[in-house]
């Protein structure tokens, strides 16, 4: 197929993406404020009596909730994202690998999810807490609904991309660029990466770095022992065959 026709495909598809998220948005938009609540109550859970979240802007009480809708639609319509990403690039691909891209696809929109879910349920309290206790006593902690937004939206995309971990290491050893022995070898400079990527993507304190280092860890191990698997499950089906 000429270059012509592969960019108008993929034209097509960026549309059909966007009109799905456009229309999951504007599905949303009416329960903005009521999506910003939710994701506001683990901060308003933790402050002082006295405090409240305040709005620094003038279009913060607007902008800030259709932020919000605008990332839930797309993280509402990823599994169809994904989908017409994987319609592209599928005429391009082998049978073979075609069956191993449907599980990886698969996996990949769950772990997602779990990240963020991970994200929201365990880390955000956490990392609250310890910021909120560190204000001074004569210092009364009030966040920007703008601000806080910020901060969570970068919260749940390093973790919703960190859980992507093993489908990466599967990806890295089934293509043949790396191998199960150079990973297991490299494992303990893995580790302090680990923990040194952690440590520049998230706030800076100790509890946030370690809840991102040690599942990132742990993820890498599980996209490892996944390999092997794989791995042996092919070297003996090729010597069934042979």
């Amino acid at each position: 197929m000429p270059i012509t026709e592969h960019l108008i495909e993929l034209r097509s598809h960026l549309i059909r993406i966007f009109i799905a998220v456009l229309v999951i948005f504007l599905a949303l938009v009416g329960m903005s404020r009521k999506l910003y609540d939710a994701l506001s109550e683990p901060l308003v859970a933790q402050l002082p009596p006295n405090a409240t979240m305040i709005a620094t802007d003038i279009t913060s009480n607007f902008m800030a909730p259709l932020r919000l809708t605008l990332f839930v639609a797309a993280f509402v319509a990823m599994p169809y994202i994904l989908y017409q990403v994987w319609s592209f690039v599928a005429p391009g691909l082998y049978k073979k690998e075609k069956k191993i891209a449907i599980p990886i696809l698969i996996s990949s929109i769950f772990l997602f999810y779990t990240g963020i879910a991970f994200a929201y349920f365990i880390v955000l309290n956490g990392v609250l807490r310890f910021f909120i206790s560190f204000a001074p006593d004569n210092v009364l902690p009030m966040t920007d609904i703008a601000s806080y937004l910020s901060f969570v939206m970068k919260l749940f995309l390093v973790f919703g991309l960190t859980f992507e971990i093993p489908v990466v290491t599967l990806i890295l050893i089934l293509t043949g660029i790396v191998s199960v022995d150079t990973l297991t070898k490299q494992r303990k400079y893995i580790i302090v990466g680990c923990f040194g990527v952690s440590a520049i993507v998230t706030p800076p304190d100790g509890i946030s770095m370690l809840m991102l280092a040690i599942p990132m860890w742990l993820l890498f191990e599980l996209g490892l022992l996944l390999a092997r698997v794989l791995i042996k499950d092919k070297v003996s089906q090729d010597l069934v065959e042979t």
